[in-house]
């Protein structure tokens, strides 16, 4: 068994930004062959460009512009769910259409993905890997995260239902639960110490993750040293959900 993924072709969501474009530069790096969903045009194009990425520009919450994206769609080996949105509200003032406009896209829409790359690899005969990027907001209830928390605790159920369904199909499918991740949004959202804190102080490590620190549990669970791990959910938080 190797930590490789030479000759595996893996599609990506969300890959222009954030934990999702660190995932696609990883995966690059250990040999997988790239399928890059994003909305931000530019970036998809540069990414065909440094990466070799095969790349389609769409919202995956356009469930026809997905299936349509399927047509011509290269056999696959792995799926990594990472598109998703965050709107924090209290719950006192939390709004309708904030909490229909998350789960649109960090579940229905990640079940749509999912069901068409499923449907790829098995016309294809191909043993599959599907990841999930959950939250540790699935695990651990958190203050004005009330659509998120539900949106990722949503994911991580999704994730222990595909694991039923598609295990007798060759697919495995796992999440990871990332804590807060420094990418550059991520960053500046959390520069305000009063905010940043105690945070930290909830995390046994004592810090916040790099994205490389979340894309190397995820490639692992894609490679084939990971063949028979199915319907887990890896905390990566640095002892965040211990306690």
């Amino acid at each position: 068994m190797n930590f490789e993924l030479h000759n595996l072709r893996i599609l990506v969501t969300g890959a222009t930004s954030g934990i999702g474009l660190d995932i696609a530069h990883a995966l690059a790096e250990l040999g997988a062959d790239l399928v890059l969903f994003g909305r931000d045009r530019d970036k998809l194009a540069e990414l065909e460009t440094s990466l070799g990425a095969r790349i389609q520009a769409l919202d995956i919450t356009d469930s026809a512009a997905v299936a349509e994206a399927f047509c011509a769609m290269p056999p696959l080996d792995g799926l990594v769910n990472c598109a998703g949105i965050s709107i924090l509200d209290d719950v006192l003032d939390v709004k309708a259409e904030d909490l229909e406009r998350i789960l649109a896209t960090n579940v229905t829409a990640s079940a749509v993905v999912t069901r068409e790359a499923a449907r790829n690899m098995i016309e294809h005969g191909r043993p599959g890997s599907i990841v999930n990027v959950s939250s540790q907001a699935a695990m651990a209830a958190l203050p004005g995260h009330l659509g998120y928390c539900a949106s990722k605790a949503a994911m991580d159920a999704m994730t222990r239902v595909l694991c039923l369904e598609l295990g007798p199909k060759g697919i495995r499918v796992n999440s990871v639960n990332p804590t807060v991740t420094l990418t550059p949004m991520a960053e500046r959202a959390w520069s305000d110490p009063a905010k940043r804190e105690p945070m930290l102080d909830a995390i046994p490590l004592g810090r916040f993750a790099t994205p490389r620190e979340v894309s190397l549990p995820v490639a692992f669970l894609l490679s084939p040293a990971a063949s028979m791990i199915s319907g887990a959910c890896l905390p990566i938080d640095g002892g965040f959900t211990s306690h």
